[in-house]
């Protein structure tokens, strides 16, 4: 998994609450069996109308969007059912950070699990960040180390949990944490293994 410490990257406003795991990546899509390839059919069914032509009206479909890697949405984003394709789908895209005053626990860390950047920051703030993002393509900086969003003079702190941090910034899943005490392991299975000879 990729470290986050410092990411720059331009953003795109999803200005929509309770945006569920289904709508994220639907039902259709979700054979594969890899990690990747499921950022074609991100929000599948708002960015393509039924003849499979791209929706002119969808957020992510303006020109301005192309190449974010930020996304700001609203309350409750990956709500519904607990797929992992979803932060899959949104990586696989190019999206690294998603900013929203809320997020349901299950796609929260499922995106931590999965190297993206979750934010929770309060409706006022992100409304902020939401205007910021529709009036200026200036990137924003994410700066998981400080726990800070910056862009032109404009901070925001935010909080996030310290194993979760952890995780991020080094780049770890929970394989990668083990293996940091993979020395201890082997020291404690030798003495058990002298034990029970």
């Amino acid at each position: 998994m990729e470290p986050i410490q410092v990411h720059k990257g331009k953003a795109v406003v999803l200005d929509r609450v309770n945006i569920d795991t289904d709508q994220i990546i639907p039902k259709q899509f979700l054979k594969r069996v890899e990690r990747t390839g499921f950022g074609q059919y991100l929000f599948y069914d708002w960015r393509f109308q039924a003849d499979g032509a791209d929706n002119p009206a969808f957020e992510l479909n303006q020109p301005e969007a192309n190449g974010a890697s930020i996304l700001i949405t609203g309350h409750n984003f990956g709500c519904g059912s607990s797929r992992e394709h979803a932060p899959w789908a949104l990586y696989d895209y190019g999206f690294r950070v998603i900013i929203a005053p809320s997020f349901a626990d299950i796609f929260y860390n499922n995106c931590v699990k999965n190297g993206l950047l979750p934010i929770r920051l309060s409706p006022e703030e992100t409304e902020l960040w939401m205007e910021r993002a529709k009036e200026s393509q200036e990137e924003i900086t994410v700066d998981l180390g400080e726990q800070l969003i910056k862009q032109n003079g404009l901070e925001t702190k935010f909080e996030m949990d310290s194993y979760w941090k952890q995780m991020l910034y080094n780049g770890w899943d929970e394989i990668s944490l083990t293996l940091q005490y993979e020395e201890a392991i082997a020291k404690y299975e030798h003495r058990q293994s002298a034990v029970n000879k």
